[in-house]
């Protein structure tokens, strides 16, 4: 699934930049889990933060576009877009909290509840390639070091 086509990755002895680059060495990850997992959410109609977002308003409807953006370590403005399009889909529902048109909760929508098996089984079919092609061990602890990396910068 993950292949190594890097040509630095083959090499004998690379270039010490690229042996402690965490910038470059994620953003190469990164863009080869993009292309596999908007491949695969396409098949849904979704981006992956879409879908993401919608698994978060599935597990925990009412939340406000603030509890969102935390839950998945985005700007509000971001989940602004991505909830309007997935409103124009009809998978969420924004409504006014306590008469402030500023705060608003997310609910998901019948559309979205019908689904909700749909994406958990998408999302299992996503780590079971990377733990195939890694191994789960190593998926855990990359994962696992990366939040806290994230936490810590």
């Amino acid at each position: 699934m993950i292949e190594s086509t890097l040509s630095y990755l083959t090499k004998e002895n690379p270039p010490e930049m690229f042996e402690r680059c965490l910038y470059f060495n994620t953003n190469t990850l990164v863009r080869k889990l993009n292309s596999q997992w908007e491949q695969a959410f396409a098949r849904i109609d979704l981006t992956p933060p879409q879908g993401y977002l919608l698994r978060v308003v599935l597990d925990r409807p009412g939340l406000s576009q603030q509890e969102v953006a935390g839950e998945l370590c985005l700007e509000k403005s971001t989940i602004t877009r991505f909830l309007t399009v997935l409103e124009k889909k009809g998978f969420v529902k924004r409504s006014v909290v306590d008469g402030n048109a500023r705060q608003k909760a997310i609910f998901p929508q019948p559309r979205a509840v019908a689904m909700k098996e749909e994406l958990e089984a998408l999302g299992d079919e996503l780590y079971a390639g990377v733990c195939a092609a890694l191994g789960e061990d190593n998926v855990k602890s990359f994962v696992a070091m990366s939040r806290q990396m994230a936490q810590s910068l």
